[in-house]
């Protein structure tokens, strides 16, 4: 016997799962950021592109869009039933744990290429997550159109520090010294 949920029963379950995934996200976003810092001596001493905004708007922007990426998953994640959950479901974790390895990466390794890698495969999974979350709840998918925008412009900012910063930052923090003797 097929069952259709109420709007109430619905409601209840995507406030269930919101109250799971948005605390979930906001935790991996934030234990991924202990993993590498911009405040670190490497990063400090990066040529860095004309554009690249305050560490503050990040600490500001991040939260703001994981709050959205985990409420967007709640959509899907309460869409029972709906064609193409489990395979959208799959993909954001493929996504998202690309996303989590980008600062360990870039900022723990200190690979700026390493990281335009992570960064650009984060890219194209998200585009194929954009598609599998829109086709199971439309609104879903809109939720993630800021974090699209904002990804491009770090993928973006990520090839800036490239091109500006060719040996990886490496050759300023050799600790290497000079030796003079009179």
């Amino acid at each position: 016997m097929n069952v259709i949920a109420s709007r109430e029963q619905l409601r209840a379950s995507f406030i269930r799962w919101s109250l799971f995934t948005v605390p979930l996200i906001l935790l991996l976003g934030f234990l991924s950021a202990q993993l590498g810092s911009p405040e670190s001596y490497w990063y400090q001493d990066l040529v860095k592109p004309e554009f690249n905004p305050e560490p503050i708007v990040f600490r500001i922007v991040w939260p703001i869009l994981f709050i959205m990426i985990g409420l967007a998953l709640a959509m899907v994640c309460s869409a029972w039933g709906a064609r193409g959950r489990g395979i959208a479901i799959g993909l954001f974790v493929l996504h998202f744990l690309l996303n989590m390895a980008w600062t360990p990466v870039f900022f723990g390794n200190q690979d700026i290429q390493g990281g335009l890698i992570v960064i650009g495969l984060a890219d194209v999974t998200l585009l194929a997550l954009l598609w599998a979350f829109w086709r199971v709840r439309r609104s879903a998918g809109l939720m993630l159109l800021p974090y699209l925008a904002w990804l491009l412009f770090a993928t973006l900012l990520n090839f800036q520090f490239l091109q500006l910063n060719p040996d990886g930052g490496q050759s300023s923090t050799s600790g290497a010294t000079q030796r003079i003797e009179l």
